[in-house]
């Protein structure tokens, strides 16, 4: 295993969207990683990739990467059914391990993720990027030290339209707007109100085959928070949350997805817009791989970063609570 002066050597899963657009840049600008192998069952399209960015190795399997003993992390971006099954090939292997969102199929599974990893001796954390943006990070210590006095509410939307052949819309793959983007309201919610609610009401469209197309939630949480969101594949897009507290109220706009500059409202009791905070745009995949390798190196997830398990205990009961 490599220390904090070599860089910990990642393996990614994978030649999906999200490893193109996220991991491959993230990893690559990070100041703790670095890229060394990209394994696909279609190894031409890994030559491709590995060209194209720079990496040095392929392989034509997932089982190879994980089994490569040059490799300490790999980076799971694969379809939700499958996150189970390699997490814990790679805990096998002694490998540490990002996972991307959701986690698991549901919360039995990801707490049976979870305790194996543990039982291993190796970091299982959920890729939520956002959370490790220093954006995130300085509106949550704003909160946090009162800034807009007493929490009182948080608030989330996020969605866009969808192809509706795309495989996120096949409930045996873990399909549902509420698992690919209402995760982040659900995230942001539990992060900011630094609890897990205990009062879920939730309703949403479905599709013919049974897959939620928008959902709305509210959540309440043991000290006293209220928390709403609401998330679509048939919408146009929207990505934004809102902070209200006793004396004012945050608003952050393209808030899972930043900007070059990204900002964020602050706004006082009368609705006046009191000040317009611009924060380092560094990439926030870099941002989260740097975070992993300080869990990493601590030998335990360090806050903001968690295991999904919380998170998917909450999806659960917003799934089941639409179903009613």
């Amino acid at each position: 295993m490599s220390s904090p002066e070599t860089k910990l050597r990642w393996a990614i899963l994978g030649c999906a969207r999200i490893s193109r657009r996220g991991l491959i840049p993230g990893i690559q600008q990070s100041h703790s990683g670095s890229l060394d192998l990209l394994a696909s069952r279609r190894l031409e399209a890994a030559n491709e990739w590995a060209a194209e960015f720079s990496i040095p190795r392929t392989v034509g399997s997932y089982e190879a990467a994980i089994a490569d003993p040059a490799i300490d992390c790999v980076y799971i971006p694969l379809a939700n059914e499958e996150h189970a099954p390699y997490v814990k090939m790679a805990a096998d292997a002694g490998k540490h391990i990002l996972c991307e969102k959701p986690l698991a199929l549901n919360a039995d599974e990801a707490r049976e993720m979870v305790d194996y990893c543990r039982n291993k001796g190796v970091i299982l954390m959920e890729a939520f990027m956002w959370r490790h943006q220093p954006r995130t990070l300085a509106v949550l210590e704003a909160v946090r030290s009162g800034r807009i006095g007493d929490l009182k509410l948080v608030r989330s939307s996020f969605s866009f339209s969808i192809d509706m052949t795309d495989w996120r819309l096949d409930p045996a793959r873990g399909g549902g707007a509420l698992w690919d983007v209402g995760c982040y309201g659900v995230s942001t919610l539990r992060l900011f109100a630094g609890e897990e609610p205990n009062d879920i009401l939730a309703r949403a469209r479905f599709s013919d085959r049974g897959v939620d197309l928008s959902v709305t939630a509210s959540m309440k949480f043991p000290n006293g928070v209220l928390g709403a969101i609401d998330c679509s594949f048939e919408q146009p897009f929207r990505c934004v949350y809102e902070i209200v507290g006793s004396s004012g109220s945050i608003v952050v706009p393209n808030a899972y997805l930043p900007p070059e500059t990204p900002i964020a409202q602050f706004y006082d009791t009368e609705g006046n817009l009191v000040e317009e905070v611009t924060y380092s745009g560094r990439n926030q995949y870099a941002c989260m791989v740097d975070a992993f390798a300080e869990s990493v190196y601590a030998g335990k997830l360090v806050a903001p970063a968690e295991d999904g398990l919380g998170q998917m205990i909450a999806l659960d009961r917003v799934l089941t609570s639409c179903k009613v």
